[in-house]
């Protein structure tokens, strides 16, 4: 088995997943891990051209969103994380499949057989070894994305959309515990970062 660990952080949209990327990475770099740090949509000079699409390019259908995500999703696997994981790297990523369940399915209404079928294709059976859901009431989360200045288009979401996701990201923490865990991302920074380590000790840290 591979000595490295597949992490991924999820949740909505200003739970400070970008913050705490940074607080893992660190944290796992004084454990003596090799750490690659990445995310998506993203990861690789295609992934990331796509995902200025995403993010900035205007009215999409939401079947198209969700394929966008997964082109980047299959050059990214290719190029990054499966070599990363092969070489006993530790891998940071910022969202992955449960974004595309999360955002694509419960935001946009899109089939979920659909996103598990292009899972299935894509992924051939990868799955995170730990993630991290950051929650909070999208209320929170909608200030502060606000406050960090212009948004993009899932940030300029309605209220509606993002209780969706946020409901979606709860439903999957239900169905997979062992792997999803919650951070309680409305706390201070030092007690999210208290339960972060205790998440990492107890699942990915000998």
């Amino acid at each position: 088995m591979n000595k490295g660990c597949f992490i991924t952080l999820e949740g909505g949209e200003g739970m400070g997943k970008t913050t705490n990327l940074v607080f893992i990475r660190d944290f796992l770099v004084s454990l003596g891990k090799r750490v690659i740090v990445t995310r998506e949509p993203g990861g690789t000079p295609l992934g990331e051209r796509i995902r200025d699409l995403f993010l900035t390019g205007g009215e999409i259908a939401p079947e198209t969103e969700l394929l966008l995500v997964f082109a980047a999703r299959a050059q990214h696997l290719r190029d990054v994380i499966e070599p990363a994981l092969a070489s006993d790297a530790w891998v940071v990523c910022d969202r992955f499949t449960d974004a595309s369940y999360a955002y694509q399915g419960g935001g946009r209404h899109v089939d979920s057989e659909f996103i598990l079928n292009l899972e299935k294709m894509v992924q051939k059976g990868r799955k995170p070894d730990l993630t991290l859901l950051f929650d909070a009431p999208p209320e929170i989360g909608i200030a502060r994305a606000k406050n960090r200045g212009v948004s993009d288009r899932m940030e300029a979401e309605s209220l509606a959309f993002h209780s969706r996701v946020r409901n979606t990201y709860l439903l999957l923490a239900g169905l997979f515990p062992d792997r999803i865990r919650l951070v309680d991302a409305s706390l201070p920074l030092e007690n999210v970062q208290k339960a972060i380590t205790t998440h990492l000790k107890s699942l990915c840290v000998p």
